[in-house]
């Protein structure tokens, strides 16, 4: 297996992009990642998307991205993997590369849900649920997590303001980053208070859902263009795992049990173990998605990954450093693209140009992208060379 690095990155801001296309947010993305690529061009190309077939009314985004980004004549197709659709281009990217089936491979996310409001909105995101037994009874990814975050109240006896720690720690992180949707910080008060979306989540327990795109060029380090020395940061695991899609398929539903397979991959292949990291960028789509993670990985005893949010163990200062632009909570989630914002933003710790958001001696990153309740999970682990 050839050594794969990250040679380019690039991202737009999150929000509502209602002036700019799908196709527009790409080639922003693209030309960002391969300017900072010293001008690597890509030989294959895989575009993280889950909605736009729905929310935008357009499909077959390979070639509409590649011709409009000026690559035309490159392989590209789409990736859909739900929520962890961006994780799962990165690691075709990344297996394209280490295979040696190509030299230069681009991984870009794309998403554009604010194209649909209201329940056609609420339609499109619940395609990822099992359409046979839980959305065609009116489930909603929102109203699964908040049966999963209850279950979690009821078995560890935990209160809800147990898990304010999450988007508290999440807004603060985001003040300084200039993508993020949202730069305001909130307290503990703030989100005790704050409007209930499905009981028992409130507003801040759900990550806002926006438009975005970012992009990452992977290459080998003996292909790297002459440019301005920056730490080079290399992909040394990454592993996708699967689980029952349905809730009602799986023995515990407090057990990410994908989640913490691809983890135990992942650092396997890395040859580290998970505590050896420095930061994790996890998926924060809801709070309790984010304790569940972290319990998965190994980070906390069951039932007690909120302590690690309660603790401050979680902030750029802490032990551990979770979504450190503010992740889905506060940076916005951008569907399928969100797990390429992920590896963007590990990219700029280890590459120590975070500014303000700077986790200090960062060295090894610990990503994961999860489709709804870890039906699917991608984890790779970064390291800066």
């Amino acid at each position: 297996m050839s050594d794969v690095v990250i040679a380019g990155i690039g991202q737009t801001e999150v929000g509502e992009h209602f002036e700019l296309s799908l196709r527009s947010l790409a080639v922003k993305a693209i030309t960002a990642a391969r300017r900072d690529a010293g001008g690597l061009s890509p030989e294959v190309m895989f575009v993280a998307n889950m909605l736009a077939p729905d929310s935008s009314h357009q499909a077959h985004l390979g070639a509409l991205i590649a011709d409009n980004a000026n690559l035309l004549g490159i392989e590209g197709s789409t990736v859909e993997a739900g929520g962890a659709s961006g994780g799962a281009a990165l690691r075709l990217a990344y297996m394209a590369v280490a295979s040696g089936y190509a030299n230069v491979a681009l991984a870009i996310g794309v998403e554009k849900p604010t194209d649909q409001i209201g329940p056609d909105a609420e339609s499109a995101w619940s395609l990822s649920l099992d359409s046979d037994y839980e959305a065609v009874q009116g489930m909603t990814p929102t109203a699964q997590a908040a049966l999963v975050m209850r279950r979690y109240m009821y078995e560890y006896g935990v209160p809800h303001e147990a898990f304010g720690g999450f988007p508290v720690t999440a807004h603060a992180n985001a003040v300084h980053n200039p993508y993020a949707m949202y730069h305001s910080s909130i307290s503990l008060d703030t989100y005790n208070n704050a409007g209930v979306v499905s009981e028992p989540l409130n507003m801040f327990d759900v990550a806002p859902v926006a438009d975005g795109a970012a992009a990452v060029i992977l290459t080998r380090s003996d292909l790297l263009p002459e440019r301005t020395p920056q730490a080079l940061v290399r992909i040394t695991g990454s592993n996708m795992t699967t689980d029952r899609l349905a809730l009602h398929d799986r023995p515990d539903i407090l057990a990410f049990d994908a989640a913490r397979t691809s983890v135990q991959r992942a650092c396997r292949q890395a040859g580290i173990l998970p505590e050896d990291v420095n930061l994790f960028e996890l998926t924060d789509s809801f709070s309790v998605y984010a304790a569940l993670s972290l319990e998965a990985a190994g980070f906390a005893p069951r039932g007690q990954g909120w302590q690690l949010a309660r603790d401050g163990k979680i902030t750029l200062q802490g032990r551990l450093p979770i979504a450190t632009f503010g992740g889905m909570k506060a940076r916005g989630y951008p569907g399928g693209a969100a797990g390429i914002y992920q590896a963007v933003e590990a990219v700029l710790q280890l590459r120590a140009q975070a500014g303000e958001n700077q986790v200090p001696g960062a060295k090894r990153a610990l990503v994961q992208s999860l489709a709804g309740p870890a039906s699917s999970a991608v984890t790779h682990v970064l390291e800066a060379l």
